[in-house]
């Protein structure tokens, strides 16, 4: 087996791309391909197959559809290709990344209704049905799994169960959970999920999946043509057939995430579940040692993410204190909560409970060396 020099590590304590193994890293430093050779077909093949199965799919009902991009890609796949003609989707909006498909649905000109909803709490089962069942148009339900912005946990299972209700396609953004919170497609009444290779898979930037129904996909190859390079059936019908990406697809990614998966597995869910949550549970020892407050209910939580309130401190400033930790070797993150000054720690990566004490030893001499009162003041 090949040995390589150990590359720096960082923590990434930001909500993606996560902090990966070098094993993962140099899976990259491959002999040059073209991606249109047929062993690098079936690298792609085996992968899709691995994607249905991490959120156990039916190899015969779901299938992955690969895109090469960052995951607003899937959500412009999913929004643009699976609305029939005259038919609306409703968004399920209650963060900045389940409003993103509605500005997806704004772009392209689509008929949707934008159901905002309180932005610190859990969606509301009751008000995704009335707004369901109020309008027999609507044919596509979306919303996020997880709001990377707040760190809201929202209950798909019981929002897919109302959609399948009144036989609506369930559209869920998965992309800060899949590979991470587990997740089932059948028991969680799901037909379309998404996610990118740098998130829970603990890959890197290029790659990105959506796993689906597939009759649901054949289906919409019927639906009017809103996007060329993002459109569903296209991108699905092409690998199916010619067992590649329609478009050149990110090689070296590809071989890095087939050695992610290799490592998801070697883990196991519930293993790599719980190291997750653990690091969630230390980052919350260091911020209640040192007093930060934060702004989401613990039991609203993915366990994934956490909004930290700004200290009420003359002398915090986020960015100084953001570029004190990443000298250091940690990387934290701006909020999303317009109203709110919060920073985000994340849970995500190849990071555990010991590299979180570390962190908070240099977040605890950064607050003496820039003055900031500890524990935090708040007013």
């Amino acid at each position: 087996m090949a040995t390589y020099p150990k590359v720096k590590r960082n923590v990434l304590l930001n909500p993606g791309p996560a902090t990966t193994t070098d094993t993962v890293k140099y899976a990259q430093v491959v002999p040059d391909i073209c991606p249109r050779e047929k062993e690098f077909g079936q690298i792609m093949k085996d992968m899709g197959e691995d994607l249905v199965k991490i959120v156990h799919g039916d190899l015969d009902k779901y299938t992955a559809v690969l895109f090469t991009g960052s995951g607003t890609i899937n959500i412009d796949s999913t929004v643009s290709s699976l609305v029939p003609e005259g038919k609306k989707i409703l968004v399920l909006d209650n963060g900045a990344y389940s409003g993103r498909a509605a500005e997806v649905a704004q772009y392209y000109h689509m008929d949707y209704i934008d159901l905002k909803l309180p932005i610190t709490e859990p969606i509301d089962v009751a008000k995704a049905e009335e707004a369901i069942k109020s309008d027999p148009d609507i044919a596509v339900v979306y919303c996020c799994h997880h709001e990377t912005g707040t760190g809201i946990l929202n209950p798909i299972r019981e929002i897919g169960a109302v959609a399948h209700k009144y036989d609506k396609i369930f559209v869920v953004d998965t992309t800060s959970t899949y590979a991470m919170i587990p997740i089932d497609m059948d028991k969680d009444n799901l037909d379309f999920v998404m996610a990118s290779a740098q998130k829970g898979l603990m890959s890197m930037t290029g790659l990105s999946y959506v796993v689906g129904n597939t009759a649901m996909i054949e289906a919409s190859k019927n639906n009017p043509t809103r996007s060329y390079y993002t459109n569903l059936f296209m991108q699905y019908d092409f690998i199916k057939n010619k067992g590649e990406m329609h478009f050149t697809p990110p090689v070296q990614t590809v071989y890095a995430t087939k050695q992610a998966i290799k490592e998801y597995w070697e883990v196991g869910e519930q293993a790599k579940w719980e190291r997750h949550q653990s690091v969630w549970e230390a980052l919350y020892k260091g911020l209640d040692k040192l007093g930060f407050k934060t702004i989401i209910p613990r039991e609203w939580q993915s366990k994934l993410v956490i909004s930290v309130l700004y200290p009420d401190d003359p002398n915090f400033d986020f960015q100084t204190f953001h570029d004190y930790l990443y000298a250091r070797g940690f990387t934290i993150y701006p909020g999303k909560v317009s109203d709110m000054p919060t920073f985000r720690l994340c849970a995500l990566g190849t990071i555990t409970p010991a590299d979180i004490e570390d962190f908070f030893v240099v977040v605890e001499q950064a607050m003496k060396d820039l003055k900031i009162q500890v524990p935090c003041v708040y007013k």
